[in-house]
């Protein structure tokens, strides 16, 4: 074989390279962007959605030895009314972030299909929204009984503050399983291949915490974030202190809310670590492969290499 066919070999093998299926299948900036305004969000819903309270007449008066200003004073006061109005803030929230995410799984499962075959899968993505957010709600409220007997195992009020441990029991479970359970489907007792597949990627994910890609490590840092988060936020109420602000529910809750906000936070950083480093190793292997590995003829017989 003549020189110059070797030389077009090497160059179209060269010009073949595919590319990483990480960049293709998941739009990190979009995810930056919806994360940053997520989170932005579930701050006003903690610290802002609650001062409609006011809207109900006026807040009652404190002694003089327990001063807060009248925006902590509108947390504080009613604290059932504040859960509720983080509860509902929170019903949106995470349908709306439950939404990107399925988008994103979504985008990704077909990332290697044909055209043709992405149509038909996109038809049975847009057909199986309603069955899927009613599984989603089903299972959350699933896991807000069962968050809410954990609380009391743990040490909350048994006789009584029954609505206080509800709410802190639905906020928790709508951090943890509702966009998850939109996003990939909630876990069934079914026998069929489907739903054995969904209930190995639950107890991967949310049992043995291994998530493999960058969406998985969206849902679940949060999640683990949330968990932690109103288990430290408990430790002010055992300190006697006598604050309006370690009223049940308000530490533990708030403290989900940090976690879950701190962990969307984790979850981005270590997602931008490995999309950088990925932008990076894409950017010099082509080139790298090409001086390690290209042989051109450059005349008869002199091989010229680099290296």
């Amino acid at each position: 074989m003549p020189p110059k066919a070797r030389v077009s070999k090497a160059s179209t093998k060269t010009r073949d390279i595919p590319k990483p299926l990480y960049q293709d299948s998941f739009p990190y900036f979009q995810y930056v962007s919806i994360v940053g305004v997520h989170t932005t969000l579930v701050g006003f819903t903690a610290f802002y959605l609650p001062q409609s309270i006011r809207l109900l007449g006026p807040l009652p008066i404190r002694t003089a030895d327990r001063p807060q200003s009248e925006f902590m004073e509108a947390l504080t006061s009613r604290p059932t009314l504040t859960a509720g109005w983080i509860c509902a803030g929170l019903c949106v929230l995470q349908l709306w972030w439950g939404g990107w995410v399925r988008k994103w799984c979504f985008e990704q499962s077909v990332s290697s299909r044909t055209v043709d075959e992405i149509r038909m899968e996109r038809a049975k993505f847009n057909e199986r929204w309603f069955v899927r957010l009613r599984e989603a709600i089903v299972f959350t409220l699933f896991v807000t009984v069962v968050a809410h007997i954990v609380i009391i195992l743990f040490g909350a009020p048994l006789a009584s503050h029954h609505l206080h441990t509800g709410f802190l029991a639905f906020a928790i479970a709508l951090m943890t399983v509702l966009s998850p359970a939109y996003a990939l489907s909630s876990p069934s007792l079914a026998s069929d291949t489907p739903a054995m597949v969904s209930r190995l990627n639950w107890v991967r994910l949310f049992a043995e915490l291994s998530p493999r890609n960058a969406i998985e490590r969206a849902i679940v840092y949060p999640a683990i974030g949330t968990v932690l988060g109103a288990w430290f936020g408990a430790f002010p109420i055992a300190l006697d202190w006598d604050r309006p602000w370690q009223a049940w529910p308000l530490p533990p809750l708030y403290g989900s809310l940090v976690g879950y906000v701190a962990g969307s936070l984790v979850g981005l950083t270590v997602n931008s670590v490995i999309w950088l480093a990925m932008q990076q190793s894409q950017s010099s292997s082509p080139s790298t492969k090409i001086q390690v590995k290209l042989r051109i003829y450059d005349g008869g017989n002199n091989l010229r290499g680099y290296s």
